[in-house]
């Protein structure tokens, strides 16, 4: 798989070996983030021993991290009894020689071992700190690496020197690697996020549609039962977490409307909406303007684009699939691909907002979100509290272009938003696929920004 971006996870990981002293650096993320080539990239040019750990006997994977330590260090290979033995052996060659050494999958070696972060704990005290080198413990299930490995009740607690919790790309980190137009590289977005292993997948020479018939609806496609293999990475049960998944990608979002749609009471639905929120696999929000903590208001959602389309096109249709998935495509995904792309562009809209806050081409708000009050609702609201200002925005994936009358909609809309003094500053922008009316600019006084796709992608392309 290429390489993208992860600038500034390289340079933090570069900087930390090339300083004076020990580092024990923990890299965690979802599956398919791109961690291990993150850690390939950073070792390429370094000595370094890196180490896959695998679902197998713990006598085994012990064997294979010493004859991983022997070849890197061209030593025989010794008779070694436990971990803390083996650990032992690579802090000896650690005092002569400066090294990286990553241990992969870490959570595969705490299955079979659960006292193995306290062996590595009296590693990193007795002889890893004085050293050089540098230790990087890698894992794709975020909840073992934040409870064995990050946690207060780990031994490994207060010991890492640096830690990258490595998220999907934002579209305009994805940007790079899809070879699409504007309009068809937010479409694709709809489809596969930001995960790197899902965008490199795609053929960008073939239609959005051919792609999404071949690497996602075919049985033998790896994208087909990809979600499943997450779920299981994180959960020993997942039925429940992915009727609640459907829901929310099918378009229930709030509790009551979950717990409707899968007949778990709010009980237990409380339990299990933690439990996604904490896998990073949905995101709970609030209005703008409302406390996170105190606002009663909550609505959930997918928090990545894949799952998100996957819940919602693939998984009610199975059945369909495994007998004729160019009936499900033609018949239920392209007709409806438009309305779920309309959520991304919004996701991509907001990027758009904070890169122009940076670029000084907005006002600078301290936070940015949806707003809604009753029947009322706003796609994007951009608060400066310090300043008493306040930037409304709309975005349209529509056909047509956005004209007057939606302007007007959100200055009626603007006037319901309670927030600020009434003497409060507004701005306001709208976002729109297929560009605006004829004179509508010239209409809109300075406190309008218009965006079309072309000003999007000149957004990202540093020229906003």
């Amino acid at each position: 798989m290429a390489f993208y971006d992860r600038d500034s996870e390289l340079a933090a990981l570069e900087d930390a070996f090339e300083s004076p002293g020990h580092d024990f650096y923990v890299v965690y993320g979802r599956r398919r983030v791109g961690k291990t080539e993150l850690l390939k990239e950073f070792c390429s040019d370094q000595p370094h021993i890196y180490f896959l750990a695998a679902q197998e006997a713990e006598h085994r994977q012990r064997e294979k991290f010493i004859e991983k330590i022997a070849t890197h260090f061209e030593d025989r290979i010794p008779r070694i009894e436990g971990w803390d033995e083996a650990l032992d052996y690579l802090g000896e060659h650690l005092d002569t020689d400066e090294c990286i050494v990553v241990i992969d999958e870490f959570p595969y070696l705490i299955e079979e071992n659960d006292s193995l972060p306290s062996y590595i704990q009296s590693f990193v005290d007795e002889q890893l700190q004085d050293t050089n080198s540098m230790l990087v413990l890698c894992g794709s299930s975020v909840s073992t690496m934040e409870s064995e490995v990050l946690g207060h009740e780990s031994p490994l607690y207060g010991r890492r020197t640096g830690q990258i919790d490595l998220q999907p790309f934002s579209f305009q980190q994805a940007r790079e690697a899809i070879a699409y137009d504007i309009e068809d590289a937010i479409r694709s977005f709809a489809v596969t996020g930001g995960t790197p292993m899902y965008l490199t997948l795609f053929e960008y020479d073939q239609s959005l549609g051919e792609n999404i018939q071949t690497r996602i609806l075919s049985p033998m496609a790896v994208l087909y039962t990809e979600p499943e293999f997450l779920l299981r990475t994180e959960l020993r049960n997942p039925a429940r977490y992915k009727s609640i998944l459907e829901a929310v990608a099918t378009g229930h979002t709030t509790p009551n409307e979950i717990a409707g749609a899968t007949g778990i009471d709010s009980g237990p639905l409380s339990k299990y909406l933690q439990t996604l929120r904490r896998l990073r696999l949905i995101g709970r929000d609030v209005p703008v303007t409302a406390s996170p903590k105190q606002s009663k208001r909550s609505r959930y959602r997918v928090a990545d684009e894949f799952l998100r389309f996957w819940f919602r096109f693939v998984e009610p249709n199975r059945s369909s699939i495994e007998e004729a998935p160019s009936i499900v495509y033609d018949g239920t995904i392209e007709p409806n691909l438009p309305d779920h792309v309309a959520t991304t562009f919004e996701v991509v809209c907001q990027e758009v907002v904070w890169e122009a806050i940076r670029r000084s081409e907005l006002g600078p708000y301290s936070e940015v979100g949806r707003w809604w009050y009753g029947e009322d609702e706003i796609d994007i609201v951009g608060l400066a509290p310090d300043d008493d200002r306040i930037l409304l925005a709309e975005c349209k994936w529509t056909s047509d272009p956005v004209g007057h009358a939606l302007a007007s909609q959100l200055r009626e809309k603007a006037e319901r938003v309670r927030w600020g003094p009434d003497t409060r500053d507004e701005e306001f922008a709208l976002f729109s696929k297929s560009g605006f009316a004829d004179g509508l600019k010239d209409e809109l006084d300075d406190d309008w920004s218009l965006f079309d796709l072309t000003a999007v992608e000149e957004c990202f392309s540093s020229k906003c």
